[in-house]
């Protein structure tokens, strides 16, 4: 064992991020013993993994049912040709454990259910969003509002993408995601991935967007996009933020919620969008 707890090759492995003064030695273990639930292996999930692998996050659940296509390589960087027909969380293993052996790499191959959901999601200290439907994404934001977990959220559609963080912490810049989207849309005005399309390297960066808010909140580091939508269009080339605001009237998060425990979520249609909606820029 070398100095600080690391050994050689850990020390060689991670030596820009602990001749970073907000990180160190006591950062990088911070990330080796931290542990973190990534739900999706697709186009979000592949940078986020990588990218929290190669920082060095010493736990990663990895939840997805889904099996390799085809279709999918255009834009799920984690997974090759050979891994077509494969399942994805076992793909994404393989591309961790050759990238970085540190790590542990839990793989779930089920969909999250309302049964499953806070008993998967009760030991991560951040979660990570990489889902294509509305009922998952209102599903993992009730588990973490209710486990007071931290969920860095991302989104894309077509050729813009869209990236926040909700704290889940009650405080008064705090929204959640039904703060935003109260109910999902209705399912037949919202295309399909297939029907609408996706530029394949947008993932690359609002995956990469969220690993970096993740590993910000592990070491407890700068300003996280908390109260502040990032939305990113790869047309104009342009970055803009919305700021969010708690809505008081919100059934989960309002000043009088009706939700106590998590409720029914219904199947939706394939969509990696988030609605667009009118908000102040910061």
């Amino acid at each position: 064992m070398a100095q600080g707890g690391f050994t050689n090759e850990q020390l060689e492995r991670y030596a820009r991020h602990i001749i970073l003064p907000q990180v160190g030695g006591r950062g990088q273990r911070r990330l080796l013993d931290s542990r973190v639930f990534v739900v999706g292996a697709g186009g979000l999930g592949s940078p986020i993994l990588l990218y929290l692998a190669a920082a060095g996050v010493g736990t990663i659940d990895i939840v997805d049912d889904d099996v390799v296509d085809r279709s999918n390589l255009q834009r799920q960087i984690i997974h090759s040709t050979d891994d077509v027909g494969e399942a994805k969380v076992e793909s994404a293993r393989a591309a961790i454990m050759t990238l970085n052996p540190d790590v542990k790499v839990n793989m779930l191959r089920q969909r999250i259910t309302r049964d499953n959901a806070m008993t998967l999601l009760r030991d991560a200290a951040v979660v990570l969003d990489g889902s294509d439907n509305f009922a998952t994404r209102y599903l993992i934001n009730d588990a973490c509002w209710f486990l007071k977990k931290p969920l860095v959220s991302g989104a894309m559609h077509r050729f813009e993408g869209q990236v926040t963080v909700f704290p889940m912490n009650g405080g008064a810049d705090s929204p959640c995601y039904r703060c935003l989207f109260a109910e999902p849309p209705p399912a037949d005005l919202v295309p399909t991935c297939q029907e609408a399309g996706i530029l394949g390297v947008r993932p690359g960066v609002i995956g990469s967007l969220q690993a970096t808010e993740a590993i910000k909140l592990l070491l407890g580091i700068g300003r996280p996009l908390v109260g502040r939508l990032l939305v990113y269009d790869a047309l104009e080339m342009s970055f803009r933020t919305i700021k969010l605001h708690r809505d008081k009237g919100c059934a989960l998060n309002g000043d009088h919620p009706t939700m106590k425990e998590l409720g029914t979520y219904d199947d939706e249609r394939c969509t990696s969008n988030l609605p667009s909606f009118p908000r102040e820029p910061a």
